[in-house]
């Protein structure tokens, strides 16, 4: 979150407290990397929480420099790979499995070739207007942008559970609000909505559990 550092902080508490208790819900392995989804937002924060404390003391130093490539690897390169194969991973439906596989293949390819921007450009970042803006030699495209949504939102859009569609649609109405309104911070600002799908994430696994809780009273 861009607000200020408590906030970030903040966030990265309670999405770090949702984090474990969504692993607690799991029922086996191929359901931890959705589960994890919340834990690794606390961690994005946290990161974030750290650059608001160092940006206004040493802008030009190693924490100033080291942090906001350590944001930027983790919101455009790892989520466009990591929240595709979580979706695939849980999704009962062959079909909707198949459908979601070209949002992987984009991701893939958006990770690919912003991971190559990351590291061949650089990039610092400042505090503007109560914002922590990330800045690079050059603007991406809007095509690289919704690219990126088709990766990061679309496959959750297409699961057959509508908890996960409730995630994806708040991932992209989030994005296009954070457009919309903070097109500066808009990789910092839409964070913070990501982060409040860690809460539906939890949901989901909360409900997907009580069937099989209650089949287990029913044997016993």
């Amino acid at each position: 979150m861009c607000f200020s550092p408590t906030a970030s902080f903040l966030t990265a508490g309670l999405t770090g407290t949702i984090g474990i208790v969504t692993l607690s819900r799991t029922s086996g392995r191929r359901e931890w990397p959705l589960a994890s989804v919340p834990l690794f937002f606390a961690m994005q924060q946290s990161i974030e929480g750290l650059l608001w404390l160092n940006l206004p003391s040493d802008p030009t130093g190693l924490m100033a420099r080291g942090l906001p490539l350590l944001f930027l690897l983790f919101a455009e390169v790892f989520w466009p790979v990591f929240v595709p194969v979580a979706v695939l991973l849980v999704e009962p439906s062959a079909r909707r499995r198949h459908l979601m596989l070209p949002s992987l293949a984009i991701g893939i390819g958006v990770a690919t070739y912003l991971m190559w921007w990351i590291l061949t450009r650089t990039h610092h970042a400042a505090i503007i207007n109560d914002h922590i803006v990330y800045y690079t030699e050059d603007r991406h495209s809007n095509a690289l942008g919704l690219a990126y949504l088709a990766a990061t939102g679309l496959p959750a859009m297409l699961s057959s559970r509508r908890s996960l569609l409730v995630v994806g649609s708040i991932i992209l109405v989030g994005s296009a609000t954070a457009y919309a309104f903070y097109v500066e911070a808009f990789v910092s600002v839409w964070c913070f909505f990501a982060a409040a799908a860690s809460t539906m994430i939890m949901c989901h696994f909360e409900w997907t559990r009580l069937p099989r809780t209650a089949g287990a009273f029913a044997q016993t």
